[in-house]
């Protein structure tokens, strides 16, 4: 059921303004009602028993002051009340003027509004002219829809890659069964193949969606635990997980960590180090070297991992932190779903801390994060 409003506001500017001025007019007509009658009323005193014309009237002498109050008392309520009258009216035609002018504004922003919807989200107010609220209120409209614009943009995208990302896995899914259900003298062998098949692009669709949906709940939400967390115990105990992989690869290890405690969610900030463990050493060269380290100073405690690795130009660093792309290179590939930076940066922000990437001269790259210190 739709609430029922009062007047707008223009009627209630007009009807406050018009309000004010009616009760300052009244109140200057009985002063100057006061006023007149105490005036005239101080006449000189005549003789007792004469007579006095007023207006072809003869008035009795002792009764002079009284007349003569009463009269003018009765002038100046005919001409104040005409006064009075005009003086409202052309208040209240003013103010209905006036207010509709100072909030034309207004009613573009809400008209603006009205015509927004997900696929026009481009149309702007940008008012013109001088600053004050109603332009500020402009102002902040045009920049939340900047911001609901790149937030929808960056939505489509992110719903197109996905999507992409799993019809890969469930594509091969169906051609294996296909191909392996058409063919009559399918042994154990095949069948077997298949199944392993079948079984590494399913996993690899489970992995897309558990890290789709760890960045969903990461992204723009609160921290469910906070806890303090030492950042070089996370790296110690993400490590294990990626070790395996570098020593077969035959990559150098540097990890000269130091104790430095964050207040945080201690599975999240061991995804944040897993993920960039596991991005320096799947990106690397083979021989290459990794080096993880941390520290505190000045009220931030700093976790940087840098390794070797194709060469990154500066320009494409942000790319880096969007959803499925990976060493600077849209859409994923074997070795990942192209999430684990943007799953970095969210548990980041979440965390309040800060995120700086820079490519290694040479070839690689060192990112950098900063969380504020425990107490």
């Amino acid at each position: 059921m739709r609430r029922r409003r009062g007047p707008g506001l223009r009627l209630r500017l007009t009807l406050l303004a018009t309000g004010l001025v009616a009760g300052a007019s009244a109140l200057l007509l009985w002063l100057g009602w006061l006023l007149v009658g105490g005036v005239v009323a101080a006449v000189p005193r005549l003789p007792v028993g004469s007579w006095v014309w007023v207006d072809d009237v003869a008035v009795p002498a002792e009764r002079l002051g009284r007349v003569l109050q009463e009269a003018a008392r009765s002038q100046v309520l005919r001409t104040g009340t005409v006064a009075f009258l005009c003086v409202v009216a052309a208040t209240a035609l003013l103010a209905w003027v006036i207010t509709g002018r100072v909030l034309l504004p207004v009613h573009e922003v809400t008209e603006t509004a009205r015509r927004l919807s997900a696929e026009s989200l481009a149309e702007r107010i940008r008012l013109e002219g001088p600053r004050d609220e109603v332009a500020d209120l402009a102002d902040t409209f045009d920049n939340m829809l900047d911001r609901l614009q790149g937030t929808f943009d960056a939505q489509r995208r992110f719903v197109a890659n996905a999507s992409h990302e799993l019809r890969t896995p469930l594509a091969v899914i169906r051609t294996e069964l296909d191909v392996t259900l058409s063919d009559p003298d399918a042994d154990a062998e095949e069948l077997r193949r298949m199944a392993g098949v079948v079984r590494d692009a399913a996993g690899r669709a489970e992995r897309l969606v558990e890290s789709l949906l760890l960045l969903a709940r990461t992204d723009g939400a609160g921290l469910a635990v906070r806890e303090p967390v030492d950042l070089s115990a996370v790296v110690s105990s993400a490590w294990r997980g990626v070790r395996a992989e570098a020593e077969q690869r035959g990559i150098r290890t540097t990890f000269p960590t130091e104790p430095v405690l964050v207040v945080g969610d201690p599975a999240l900030l061991e995804r944040v180090a897993g993920n960039l463990l596991e991005n320096a050493v799947r990106h690397n060269v083979d021989g290459g070297w990794i080096t993880a380290r941390t520290e505190s100073r000045q009220g931030w405690s700093r976790l940087e991992v840098a390794s070797s690795g194709p060469e990154v130009p500066p320009e494409r660093l942000a790319e880096l932190f969007e959803p499925f792309r990976r060493g600077g290179v849209a859409r994923t590939g074997p070795n990942g779903a192209g999430l684990g930076l943007s799953i970095v940066q969210a548990a980041v922000r979440a965390h309040g801390g800060r995120l700086h990437a820079a490519p290694v001269p040479g070839g690689g790259l060192a990112i950098a994060v900063e969380l504020p210190s425990a107490p």
